[in-house]
């Protein structure tokens, strides 16, 4: 490894999760996948709370992170900030023994002692643990050894989470927002390990032409999924997009694990003795067969329990790390949106209803008022995986109590049209054990298999969410009707695929 190259804070855990993981990101990044528009998502939605988290420290500065100013200028500030006597700093960069760390907040006690708070966009609540955080304690800790390693005393290591338990008022309240965890006993703990590893990561990197010789396992997806996943299991050892990864879950002690050193990856090749749940035995035995199976009995019992008028429901939310309204939790599901296909009987074709909230209020009460006056009680309500509607239901009776007897009546007459599918009734080779819409409608629907390739800006349900969140960050009225079409466009092809997947068991 070059001596002049740092590694930062990221590459340190990434080589702690997988020491190829790090050689690639070094090496080879091309083998890397991108991140997706979801995940960076996320990212942004880190940097707002580390942003609002910063307010928690009045009157720091900031250390200005761009391209355009080098490490050592960085460096070069943050001791000109702490010669000067600031007492809290944003960003604060250091350098130790290779290592090139920013400190999130640093705050500088009365006794000149550092204390150190790592901001993550996680939640906190009374259920959890240290060991919860483990992967940030990881974080803070090489925080630690570097300032250390720069002659700073270190009085306090805190982790800043969102108070998962917080709710939110008429107006927000920052300290009751956040929660700190001390977690400086914990990274204490680790300081001794840490000259080692970074000795095994640079000898690691010594080379660009000597690949490390680890095998896929339990790491590549803890504590988060591997940038180099498709590289290492896809192009260098073929693992096919349906194996027996997909049967048993990746955990330590995976039996997907025991099966795949043993050079049995493809589900056929599971042996019969293999000791398996019965819901596992039965996709395994699905696979094998390689054929469509319907049973038409079951199908028709759960056929048997609609009633009409029908009503085919589809609920079109987003959350905010940073709740905006007020009785609303850290990342609570709030519904925007919903499209509402009605069939009053049998032999009829559906009518549409649909609801879509203007993008800069809180859009829960106008779409409750008009969900009850949508959907009258006492009537069969035909929805896809079931536990995402009754949540977002649940959690509008909680807020609405005006409105809770009615929405708990909708949330007890609903319907799972994924039963049939998750209970494998229905059961097609080509699904390979998934069930979603987007997966049934080209197989069952054939002539509808397009459809959703067909949608112009929305294509899914991340898709809408993040739509929908940015709208009212956009000045252009055209660009923000056009979103608008394509947000309803999307949510009624929810529902309408619902009408026809119902129809073709239906036929069955």
């Amino acid at each position: 490894m070059n001596k002049e190259m740092f590694l930062s804070k990221s590459l340190y855990l990434n080589g702690l999760q997988c020491k190829k993981y790090l050689w690639l990101k070094i090496h080879y990044k091309e083998k890397l996948q991108e991140p997706d528009d979801s995940l960076k998502a996320i990212f942004s939605v880190g940097d707002k709370v580390g942003e609002k988290a910063c307010k928690l420290f009045p009157g720091g500065k900031q250390i200005i992170y761009d391209k355009t100013v080098s490490h050592s200028e960085r460096i070069a500030q943050t001791k000109k900030f702490i010669t000067d006597g600031v007492k809290t700093i944003y960003e604060a960069t250091f350098e130790f023994d290779g290592v090139l760390v920013m400190v999130d907040i640093l705050n500088i006690d009365s006794n000149n002692n550092f204390e150190i708070y790592e901001v993550k966009s996680s939640t906190w609540n009374s259920k959890k643990n240290l060991k919860d955080i483990e992967k940030y304690i990881r974080d803070v800790s090489i925080q630690y050894y570097v300032l250390n390693g720069c002659g700073h005393k270190i009085s306090k290591t805190s982790v800043t989470l969102l108070n998962g338990e917080y709710i939110r008022g008429k107006k927000e309240n920052i300290n009751e927002l956040f929660i700190h965890k001390d977690v400086t006993k914990e990274v204490i703990s680790l300081q001794n390990k840490i000259p080692e590893t970074l000795k095994s990561f640079r000898s690691t990197l010594k080379s660009k032409n000597k690949e490390p010789n680890i095998d896929i396992g339990w790491h590549c997806k803890n504590p988060n999924d591997c940038f180099g996943l498709n590289f290492c299991w896809k192009q260098q050892r073929n693992i096919p997009d349906f194996s027996v990864f997909d049967i048993f879950p990746l955990t330590k002690k995976s039996k997907a694990l025991d099966l795949y050193k043993k050079g049995i990856v493809d589900i056929k090749d599971i042996p019969e003795s293999l000791e398996v749940t019965k819901t596992q035995k039965n996709k395994i035995d699905l696979t094998k067969r390689n054929k469509l199976v319907i049973n038409k009995k079951e199908i028709k019992s759960f056929l048997s329990s609609l009633n009409y008028p029908l009503y085919y429901f589809d609920f079109e939310a987003y959350n905010q790390a940073i709740p905006k309204f007020m009785g609303v939790r850290p990342f609570q599901q709030i519904p925007f949106q919903y499209s509402l296909h009605i069939r009053d009987k049998l032999s009829t074709e559906p009518s549409h209803k649909e609801f879509l909230a203007q993008s800069d209020k809180d859009p829960r009460e106008n779409l409750v008022k008009k969900l009850v006056s949508d959907i009258p009680k006492e009537v069969s309500v035909l929805v896809f995986n079931a536990s995402y509607e009754k949540s977002v239901l649940g959690k509008l009776a909680e807020n609405f109590p005006q409105y809770k007897e009615h929405l708990l009546n909708i949330s007890n007459n609903i319907i799972d049209l994924a039963e049939p599918f998750r209970k494998q009734h229905y059961y097609h080779p080509q699904m390979k054990g998934k069930y979603s819409i987007k997966v049934l409608l080209p197989l069952l629907v054939p002539e509808m298999s397009d459809e959703y390739d067909k949608l112009d800006l929305i294509k899914n349900g991340g898709d809408a969410m993040r739509a929908f969140a940015n709208l009212s960050t956009i000045g252009d009225q055209k660009e923000i009707n056009k979103i608008r079409k394509s947000l309803i466009e999307y949510c009624k092809l929810d529902t309408f695929a619902m009408v026809k997947i119902h129809d073709k068991l239906r036929m069955m």
